[in-house]
């Protein structure tokens, strides 16, 4: 790997320049408007020998292409797919302006740092620097800056699979949720998080049937209202059976526990009452042991002095390896009980369900994955995680593809941390992760298919 400093000192200026395009994405078919930050990285690769191509899935929905041909037609290419467009704010939960870029000590604040914009700028970078060497590469280097991940893809990935498959397609593809050090001591880490996988996503919509009437007789009425709360009361309360799998006791192992609090962390009967140890890390212990149902947007009544007829309830259930979609409804029909006589399950047009998806670990890129994360940690080796969250991932793998979250933090993350920033106020990444991300994305790309 060439040693450049320069190369985090780019990702940074970029990443500094695609958060203040605040492209927000809120799910409405408007919003996003990631065509600021293709121009933004437009004017990046101005003067490179490259020709980068931008099309657009709906009005301002966004999507910058850049290819760079390899040399040998049977070498296998490589995607750096990264999303460019940003969840919501809630502006009173930060500290600083989510979209000034604003640099406090040594790190950076502002929505999309750690999801997954320093991401996408370093592999913007490496594009870049590949293409002003004018260094040839046996394989192709395909970069891609797409909009709506946050939105579910529709408008991105998923629309330019079935529309421009040829300017996106690759043979392996890195994108987000990887990097995070794991055990070890003040001396380095003896694993690195790399993401060969992640939970399907059923979306389910509740569909409540209760009786209108005038709300100054609420007694004895059947208020759909009523029946949704007491739905969302048995939903939380649900507890499937966990399923331990192959890749969380890997997870305990690294994280160097006392052997009581590990062997219970990796028992189907103990895990449930061990996961406080766990601190920041318990959510994700859970989201990978557990199919999980949430339910997150709840709606009923139009009038307050009706008693409401109707409601629904919106389920985000995030299925593990195995569970077919029948077995998801089986899951909800068993926390509802005898609520359901008064529930319809219906799919959610356009996400009703994207099964568990995983790569294979014996592949040429993996093995470049581990070479560079002990260039990075030295000793330090891939631990393969399976994601409780979607990516854009999931496309290339059910086409096929290899696909891997990968990057490379500062000592200072841990999983548990990482995950409740993304998403959440404040948001932030440190400076040397950043330098750590581009350095690592660059040697990736010169090993794999220099």
């Amino acid at each position: 790997m060439i040693d450049s400093p320069s190369r985090g000192d780019e990702a940074l200026a970029l990443l500094r320049e695609l958060i203040r395009s605040a492209c927000v994405n809120d799910g409405t078919y408007a919003s996003g408007q990631e065509i600021r930050n293709t121009d933004v990285l437009m004017r990046f690769f101005e003067g490179v020998d490259v020709a980068p191509v931008v099309v657009e899935s709906a009005p301002g929905r966004a999507t910058l292409v850049v290819r760079i041909p390899g040399t040998d037609p049977l070498a296998p290419s490589l995607a750096l797919v990264g999303h460019i467009d940003v969840v919501p704010v809630m502006h009173g939960g930060w500290s600083h302006d989510p979209f000034a870029a604003d640099i406090v000590g040594d790190e950076l604040y502002g929505r999309g740092t750690l999801d997954m914009l320093y991401l996408t700028a370093a592999y913007a970078v490496a594009t870049r620097a590949v293409a002003s060497e004018g260094r040839a590469l046996r394989g192709d280097l395909v970069f891609v800056a797409v909009a709506d991940e946050e939105g579910g893809s529709r408008l991105g990935i998923e629309w330019l699979m079935q529309h421009h498959p040829e300017l996106i397609d690759a043979d392996y593809v890195l994108t987000e949720s990887g990097g995070v050090p794991v055990g070890g001591s003040a001396g380095g880490p003896h694993s690195v998080t790399v993401t060969v996988g992640e939970k399907g996503l059923a979306r389910r919509r509740l569909l409540i049937r209760g009786i209108p009437g005038h709300g100054s007789a609420p007694w004895g009425s059947s208020n759909a209202g009523v029946i949704a709360a007491e739905a969302v009361t048995r939903l939380t309360r649900f507890a499937p059976r966990a399923v331990i799998g192959d890749y969380w006791p890997r997870y305990v192992d690294a994280l160097d526990l006392e052997p009581d609090v590990a062997r219970r962390l990796t028992s189907v009967a103990e895990i449930l009452g061990a996961l406080p140890a766990l601190g920041e890390l318990a959510g994700y212990a859970h989201a990978t042991t557990h199919t999980t149902i949430s339910p997150n947007v709840i709606r009923a009544g139009d009038a307050i002095n009706v008693i409401p007829g109707e409601a629904s309830i919106d389920l985000d259930i995030r299925q593990l390896p195995g569970v077919s979609p029948e077995a998801v409804d089986a899951y909800v029909m068993s926390a509802l009980g005898d609520l359901m006589q008064h529930i319809e399950i219906v799919d959610v047009v356009g996400a009703s369900f994207s099964p568990a998806n995983v790569s294979p670990m014996d592949t040429p890129l993996f093995e470049v994955l581990a070479e560079v994360i002990d260039e990075a940690y030295p000793g330090a080796v891939p631990l393969p995680i399976i994601a409780a969250g979607g990516s854009d991932a999931r496309f290339y793998r059910a086409k096929g593809r290899r696909a891997y979250g990968f990057s490379v933090l500062s000592r200072r993350w841990d999983y548990g941390r990482f995950r409740h920033l993304i998403h959440g106020n404040d948001e932030h990444i440190d400076l040397e992760s950043v330098t750590l991300t581009a350095r690592a994305v660059d040697s990736v790309v010169r090993r794999f298919l220099g």
